[in-house]
């Protein structure tokens, strides 16, 4: 489902890829703050969605950034890969639904240090229809991360496989876009409701929105369709696509079972080593994209 938003004109109706995603930035004052808000998005399925945000989050704390992971998938893989459910008093429902405590009493701390975490559960699947009436329907985690987004260097929202109000929510609230691609057939099928939906947040109720780039996952390096593939979305996304790729890894799809990131369950195995590496570019790209806009503002 794609959730629909009244009154905000999309400016890129025609026009490629890359200049849907390339087009100038217009700053504001929350995006000008030194917190990251990135949002992981793809409505397609089965892309590594959730396996990126929790290590992209955990490689991120590992380089002494204070983290938090936002879980707003209501099939709570981040929250259960972390978290036992049975510890879990209150979640993300809980603070977009208007209940009593705001983020600060959902977020809890991981063994992961300088990670923390807002789990979810899967009363998040009701949220569509409850917020179905309310205007304000896609500013409530904007509304809800204003009072603790200071207290952390980068948050990461892993969001659901949908362009629902969650998803919506998270483009509202954050600074930056990553997109995971899964190298495979029909890997853009969709890209482009995912993109329109961007163009539409932009046009209105978030312009200082960016793609920061394209991450390709689910590399299989020995066949021809992965290579195929990934020049494929090399043409259509050139320069926002990421040097590193996530390949395949029984260790990526284990540690979850674990209750660990990749980096606590096998730190040196071929997933970790891509994730550091992916923390890497996401923080160069953010730096830069910091000097850029205080270059704009110098002159």
């Amino acid at each position: 489902m794609v959730y629909q938003l009244r009154h905000m004109p999309c400016g890129w109706r025609a026009g490629s890829v890359k200049r849907r995603i390339c087009g100038s930035i217009h700053w504001t004052e929350r995006a000008n703050r030194l917190t990251c808000i990135l949002a992981v998005a793809n409505q397609k399925g089965g892309v590594g969605k959730t396996t990126t945000s929790l290590n992209l989050a955990a490689a991120l704390a590992l380089r002494k950034h204070r983290t938090l992971l936002i879980d707003l998938d209501p099939q709570a893989n981040a929250t259960i890969a972390l978290l036992n459910p049975a510890d879990i008093q209150t979640s993300m429902f809980d603070v977009l639904n208007g209940g009593d405590g705001g983020m600060a009493k959902v977020i809890v701390p991981t063994k992961e240090p300088n990670l923390s975490l807002a789990p979810a559960r899967l009363a998040l699947a009701k949220l569509e229809q409850n917020l179905a009436a309310q205007f304000d329907a896609p500013f409530k985690l904007k509304d809800a991360l204003a009072p603790v987004a200071k207290d952390f260097d980068y948050i990461v929202l892993d969001t659901p496989p949908a362009l629902g109000i969650l998803t919506v929510n998270a483009l509202v609230a954050a600074t930056h876009l990553l997109v995971p691609i899964q190298a495979a057939y029909f890997a853009i099928e969709g890209t482009d409701d995912l993109l329109d939906t961007y163009a539409r947040i932009r046009a209105r109720p978030n312009p200082a929105l960016k793609v920061l780039g394209v991450v390709i996952t689910l590399f299989d390096k020995r066949t021809n369709i992965a290579r195929d593939t990934h020049e494929q979305i090399r043409s259509v996304f050139g320069d926002t696509l990421f040097r590193t790729r996530i390949s395949k890894n029984v260790r990526l799809e284990e540690s979850p079972a674990y209750k660990q990131s990749i980096f606590a369950y096998a730190p040196k195995s071929p997933g970790a080593e891509e994730y550091r590496k992916l923390a890497q570019e996401v923080v160069q790209r953010v730096q830069a994209d910091r000097v850029a806009h205080h270059s704009q503002d110098a002159a």
